[in-house]
């Protein structure tokens, strides 16, 4: 059941509904329910959400809120990501806590993607 007052749902603008659910499930794996040609849902990904139809981009830029994912290997999620076709607008970068870059996905949304801090020199890999 959904908890009372948290963040429940979020939906992305799409100008290619079957682009982004490419895109998604090829780096991420995940699965969608189409709701007719302009509307596709996810659940279990973190947070359930959908994709709908939009000629409009999601960008920090412009104000929009940040979507970030965790990843355990932030270049291997950077290298999933461009390998099926997302670009990198802001390459990988410290910051206080750990380390993360910046993507964009085929429609041009802008997401980020995020990692616990690198280990210090003589601590490990």
């Amino acid at each position: 059941m959904p908890e009372h007052e948290k963040i429940n749902y979020v939906e992305f603008p799409s100008t290619d509904i079957g682009a982004t659910k490419a895109f998604f499930s090829a780096v991420f794996g995940w699965t969608f329910t189409d709701y007719g040609p302009e509307y596709s849902a996810f659940t279990n990904e973190g947070i359930d959400g959908g994709i709908y139809k939009s000629g409009l981009q999601m960008s920090t830029d412009s104000g929009s809120a940040l979507i970030v994912f965790y990843s355990d290997d932030l270049e291997r999620t950077q290298a999933k990501i461009e390998k099926a076709g997302g670009s990198i607008i802001k390459p990988i970068f410290s910051f206080p806590g750990g380390r993360r870059f910046h993507f964009a996905d085929p429609n041009g949304n802008e997401y980020a993607v995020w990692t616990g801090a690198a280990p210090q020199e003589g601590q490990g890999p």
